[in-house]
């Protein structure tokens, strides 16, 4: 990490420094204030010692970090439009990184003062979105390309759907397991155990599913939250030092031949589908002089694109050898190519075999562009684990007791776990960020209405009001601090 410094102006020094220290606090935030959710049904149900269950909760958190990829942190990147990721500026970095992780962390504080189970993914976000649009507004660039729409509307969509299905599953979950064991101890509540059984803790084979299922929670949400924290630090990184981070300089030979492979294939690829994507490509009729501008890509250059990445590529067996102006170029050649990919890819005169095709090239396309040092993963990952082990009692109550007008039984608390690992497992496995919050949250929720419990209308009242703000406040909260930011600093 000392290698980070080096070079570098003091008061740039002191801006990555700050910056780093708000991408970890805002993950620590993030430890407890959602990993709450994930210990709140095991810590209610008695199944683990609260100290014990955040402790273990914190472990789990941390290998879900180190072990989780980083598909969703570049999800999370993705959001901002090509240009303004290839646009590589300190300034500007700078306003864009402190005005969305201020606006992230004053929403979290906030919903966890109040003990309200509000979705940090929701929250980030909103905050990356905010800054997205206020960048159009302040450079007048249309608001259709301020953000890139298509990924917030993927992601949108599984941020929505995912309560809702939580709701319902876990719903189903319960009625199959009251239908298999109508009159087990596992639809007792904590409560009445202990006053029929004289028992503190659920049965064994209960006990043993709620703290599994529990610490499978804490591992899904450190694979998809973390990854959040690993891709605002490559922003961060990309941002204030480019010239060592544009590109993964650790990079080994046969990786860089991939990227150049995939970019020569990719322009067979072109050339093979001339006839339908010659007009949208502009196939033969750019110079090699068209070359994307500084801060913005066009599907008619990528032609002189790829033979200018090409070249310089051209007998690079190690990223150390390109000149730091150079690796900013080839950044910026690979992510306009692999935008132009994306676009290419939608289009209905493709069939599903070429669409394919196009993926896979991609994927070898972005190999050194898409990554995160060792180190960054093992920063979040501490700082999500430690977090984790504060905070965590406020709502921990919220969850257990006021979400239902009745206790939660061991089989709700069970059903609305294995549905939230489960659910979050299959969203790490498409590279889409979720919300453990609401994900959990309307488990619970859904396990209540499937035991006929009832809902307390003011706390489900209180969740959806959260759900519903969270994001256009985030994005207002980020977009005003952007703004801000961009005129103190004259970016």
């Amino acid at each position: 990490m000392i290698e980070l410094f080096s070079g570098l102006d003091a008061w740039v020094v002191i801006s990555l420094i700050l910056a780093l220290t708000f991408v970890l606090a805002f993950e620590f935030i993030n430890g407890f204030h959602d990993t709450a959710n994930a210990v709140a049904t095991v810590i209610y149900t008695k199944a683990m010692p609260p100290q014990l269950a955040v402790l273990f909760s914190g472990l789990f958190n941390f290998l879900g970090v180190l072990l989780g990829g980083v598909g969703v942190a570049y999800a999370i990147v993705h959001l901002l439009p090509v240009e303004l990721l290839i646009n590589v500026n300190t300034g500007h970095g700078l306003a864009m990184v402190f005005s969305l992780l201020a606006a992230a962390i004053a929403w979290n504080l906030g919903t966890w003062y109040f003990g309200i189970p509000a979705s940090s993914s929701h929250t980030l976000i909103g905050s990356i979105l905010g800054v997205g649009l206020a960048n159009a507004l302040l450079n007048n660039i249309p608001l259709a390309d301020g953000v890139n729409w298509q990924k917030a509307i993927d992601i949108g969509a599984s941020l929505v759907f995912s309560p809702v299905a939580g709701f319902l599953a876990a719903a189903v979950v319960l009625l199959i397991l009251k239908k298999w064991r109508p009159a087990s101890k596992m639809h007792k509540t904590p409560d009445q155990r202990k006053k029929l059984d004289d028992k503190k803790h659920p049965p064994f084979w209960n006990r043993l599913v709620l703290v599994i299922s529990a610490m499978a929670v804490s591992f899904v949400h450190g694979s998809n939250d973390g990854q959040k924290g690993i891709g605002l630090i490559m922003l961060v990184l990309i941002d204030i030092v480019p010239s060592q981070f544009v590109l993964d300089l650790t990079s080994t030979t046969y990786q860089i031949e991939r990227t150049r492979d995939a970019t020569a294939h990719l322009n067979q690829f072109y050339q093979r589908n001339s006839a339908t994507l010659g007009e949208f490509l502009a196939l033969g009729k750019a110079s090699d002089s068209d070359l994307p501008a500084q801060s913005s890509c066009n599907p008619k250059q990528t032609e002189p694109t790829i033979h200018a990445l090409l070249g310089n590529l051209e007998g690079v067996a190690d990223y150390h050898t390109l000149a730091p102006e150079k690796r900013i170029e080839v950044r910026r050649y690979l992510l306009c190519l692999d935008d132009t990919a994306k676009k290419v890819s939608k289009l209905p005169v493709l069939d599903a075999r070429e669409r394919a095709d196009l993926d896979k090239l991609r994927k070898d396309l972005t190999g050194t562009t898409e990554y995160a040092p060792f180190w960054v993963v093992v920063a979040v990952a501490l700082a999500l684990g430690i977090g984790t082990m504060v905070g965590w009692k406020r709502v921990v109550l919220t969850i257990g007791t006021k979400i239902g007008k009745q206790g939660m039984t061991y089989s709700q608390g069970m059903s609305a776990q294995i549905v939230t690992a489960s659910m979050i497992g299959l969203a790490n496995i498409f590279a889409l960020p979720v919300s453990t919050t609401h994900v959990l949250s309307s488990g619970v929720a859904g396990t209540m209405v499937a035991n006929k419990s009832g809902l307390q209308g003011g706390t489900i009242k209180t969740i959806l009001l959260a759900w519903v703000l969270t994001l256009p406040a985030s994005m207002a909260l980020a977009a005003g601090l952007f703004w801000l930011a961009s005129k103190v600093l004259g970016t």
